[in-house]
């Protein structure tokens, strides 16, 4: 069986320069494009733009997610560590949406990253490199569901301690939230048709809580702190002697804000004109982002009475008890996180669509096991429900990891960003060893600025990759060490392994000419 399946060219047209474009949908049939690019329409276009950028920014979800990891940060750095953070993230995401947008409107295919991949990739090695870039995307979007399930669980039961001083939280308690949460979030993905409804009212949630919270907790403050405790007071409590190294280490809390800007390419067969949707869909993301996450940082930072609480805190929810030290109503409290919850669930449901999306359009290519049973799209309802299932309880069982170690919230934190990081290298570097010039040029292209933003997108996850990988704290020890090494190896073991069980015979690619 031919594992390397040429397509046919008529997806491209040639310029007189000799640089290939790419044919839009609009003067092909959609169906009949991803044809030619060895697949079958199997799910309903109906995403509209604005429902993709809802799915794309509810999952990142900026400001609630650096809210949410914020006893991540804060210790490395303190606000200045946050503050200036997300300038440096927001810098490195624009880069690293410029270079997926670009991929995303060549080759507009659910498989995304990996199927980029085997556009670009060396002739000997591609399969290979398509399926490490699937299993890093895969579990990268598995990882991240598992860390806001627990994000929004701990959210919910500081919650219940809020209103309950004398309850001492345990581990089973935020573990429980979120194994429930994890089963609410996954009914919301079950029928097609209700899918680019409920994205796009997540997005209109998420903005909401927002808004209301920054108004909010402004308008009820009667303390403001000096800009110096904001923009110029640095905090150093990891035990790191080198403020630097503290400072680069605590970089993974802002980073949670900009993740998973892959997630719109992944519904890139749910869309029309998806060659135009996926670049907005992305850029979009990350410009709403950068906006709401810095807005809110610095508003909440400048009416917090004390830092250190923050960390300290009986809820376990550092934001909870900013809006505590902000808002004198108890009441008031609560709803502000009841609309910090609504929009971490509204997450966490698009974070199951991505994650779905990525293990259906991956089995069809044969790349992991009872490959057959997921990549089947239900007739009835239209969405690939056995790939759902499977990403669900994949994620439940993960959860269980977080009875094991209280360092697994931060490790899954540091999974979810670098699995998807090294899922976006793999292509980035492929592209760059073939030349920018053999890329189909799709409506978005931005030529030597898309060059610039390629090298920029490979080391700054180059960077990342080796310095989340050290301890959060110092001295390291077993209940504190990072563990990201660790799943890491554990991956490598797992993937290389079925590769050579099963997945080097069986896993096939469509290479267009």
């Amino acid at each position: 069986m031919d594992m390397e399946q040429k397509g046919p060219s008529g997806l491209f047209t040639a310029k007189a320069d000799g640089d290939k474009v790419l044919e839009e949908s609009s003067s092909k049939d959609e169906g009949q494009i991803l044809q030619m690019m060895g697949y079958e329409q199997q799910t309903l276009r109906n995403y509209s733009v604005l429902a993709l950028l809802g799915m794309g920014f509810a999952l990142t979800n900026s400001w609630w997610a650096i809210s949410s990891s914020m006893v991540v940060g804060l210790p490395s750095g303190g606000t200045v560590g946050i503050v200036y953070g997300l300038i440096i993230l927001f810098l490195a995401s624009i880069s690293v949406g410029i270079t997926l947008s670009e991929l995303g409107s060549a080759y507009p295919n659910a498989g995304g990253q990996y199927y980029w991949t085997t556009q670009l990739g060396p002739p000997r090695t591609r399969r290979l490199l398509a399926y490490l870039t699937g299993h890093l995307s895969w579990f990268g979007a598995i990882f991240t569901s598992v860390s806001v399930a627990l994000a929004v669980g701990a959210g919910i039961v500081g919650m219940v301690q809020f209103n309950n001083p004398d309850l001492v939280i345990d581990r089973w308690m935020v573990f429980l939230t979120a194994e429930l949460i994890n089963i609410v979030a996954a009914a919301f993905n079950i029928y097609s048709k209700i899918l680019p409804t409920v994205a796009t009212v997540s997005l209109y949630v998420t903005l909401t809580g927002f808004v209301v919270s920054f108004v909010t907790v402004l308008a009820s403050s009667s303390h403001y702190n000096q800009p110096k405790f904001v923009f110029a007071q640095f905090i150093n409590q990891t035990g790191w002697s080198n403020d630097a190294i503290a400072f680069i280490v605590g970089l993974i809390n802002p980073s949670w804000a900009f993740p998973c800007l892959d997630a719109a390419t992944h519904l890139a067969e749910e869309v029309h004109h998806p060659e135009r949707a996926i670049p907005l869909a992305i850029m979009g993301t990350v410009c709403i982002g950068f906006v709401t996450s810095f807005s809110y940082v610095i508003a909440m930072f400048f009416c917090t009475t004390d830092l250190d609480a923050l960390s300290t805190t009986s809820t376990g929810v550092p934001i909870l008890e900013l809006f505590s030290q902000a808002v004198s109503s108890h009441a008031g409290v609560i709803v502000l996180q009841v609309l910090v919850t609504m929009s971490g669930i509204g997450t966490l449901i698009s974070s199951q669509t991505w994650q779905c999306r990525i293990a259906w359009a991956f089995s069809r290519d044969n790349a992991i096991p009872c490959h057959g049973l997921w990549s089947n799209v239900n007739e009835t309802l239209l969405v690939p429900i056995n790939a759902h299932i499977l990403s669900v309880l994949i994620t439940a069982i993960l959860l269980c990891l977080y009875m094991a170690s209280l360092t697994a919230f931060n490790s899954m934190v540091s999974a979810c960003v670098i699995f998807l990081y090294l899922s976006y290298l793999i292509p980035t570097l492929c592209l760059l060893i073939k030349g920018r010039s053999k890329l189909p040029r799709g409506p978005f292209y931005l030529g030597t600025a898309g060059l610039v933003a390629n090298w920029v997108t490979i080391l700054w996850i180059v960077f990342t990759t080796v310095f989340f990988s050290f301890p959060y704290v110092m001295p390291a020890e077993t209940d504190n060490m990072n563990y990201l090494s660790v799943v890491l190896v554990a991956f490598i073991v797992f993937v290389m392994g079925y590769w050579l069980l099963s997945a080097r015979k069986n896993f096939k690619i469509h290479v267009m000419e």
